[in-house]
């Protein structure tokens, strides 16, 4: 998913709790502990970004980070692995977008009304940088979709970034789609909504597309989505249910 950040310090943790839960109290270990994730994460996504993974090291990595090789492989198996907290990142805050912001549709005449919007509203909102930070974020993430394509190690890391970012996002769209909703429906929208913003994002990466207007990737998501929902009568309600499953 989408890099959101910059190179300042700040905490920005990965979410582990339940969708629309009150988020516990950390000790302040694991504050610390996050924070040098996301330390040894934003310096590996410069490093790959000036230097490709070939030309970084672990070494490297921890150096620009700040802490010893022991502490980098304490939190990570390998140089690529580095970044996922980063990647991740970006799918938290969308998925929290997502919940914050559509109202659940139990007792809609039709199961998921208004989901197709929220998923859009929430895809453009997440994709559109809102200062010079977030730009910044987007540039990692296209400088480092780049350095993918030719590492399969990181191209790795990445794939399953989106695949756990799906899974998580089923139990939004389950909750907001209404306990009518079609289970099958309600994986099929996840997986939609989940390869919007990867093809838009991988699609983006390959130009040099602006950050914003035409061509960049809260444009491209949101396409993507249209031509992604088109067959689903959870996110279209004009597709009937013959049309759906054939004669």
């Amino acid at each position: 998913m989408c890099i959101i950040g910059s190179r300042r310090r700040t905490l920005r943790t990965v979410s582990t709790k339940p969708e629309g839960a009150t988020p516990p109290t950390r000790t302040l270990t694991e504050r610390r502990k996050a924070a040098t994730q996301l330390d040894i994460a934003r310096a590996a996504a410069e490093l790959f970004t000036e230097h490709g993974p070939d030309g970084t090291t672990a070494e490297d990595i921890a150096l620009r980070a700040g802490v010893a090789l022991r502490t980098f492989y304490r939190y990570f198996r390998s140089k690529q692995d580095a970044v996922a907290p980063l990647l991740a990142g970006g799918g938290d805050r969308w998925r929290e977008h997502l919940a914050a912001t559509a109202a659940p549709v139990t007792g809609a005449a039709e199961p998921g009304a208004g989901l197709p919007e929220a998923l859009e509203r929430s895809i453009a909102a997440s994709l559109t940088p809102a200062d010079a930070a977030a730009e910044e974020g987007l540039r990692w993430t296209r400088g480092l979709l780049r350095a993918a394509a030719e590492d399969p190690a990181l191209r790795a890391v990445w794939y399953r970034v989106n695949q756990e970012s799906e899974e998580r996002l089923r139990e939004v769209v389950a909750g907001l789609a209404g306990p009518g909703a079609d289970p099958l429906e309600v994986r099929l929208a996840a997986a939609a909504a989940t390869d919007a913003i990867r093809i838009a994002l991988e699609s983006w990466a390959e130009t040099d597309a602006p950050v914003r207007g035409g061509g960049a990737p809260a444009e491209l998501a949101v396409r993507c989505l249209r031509e992604l929902m088109g067959g689903m009568r959870l996110l279209n309600p004009d597709v009937s249910e013959g049309s759906a499953t054939g004669p």
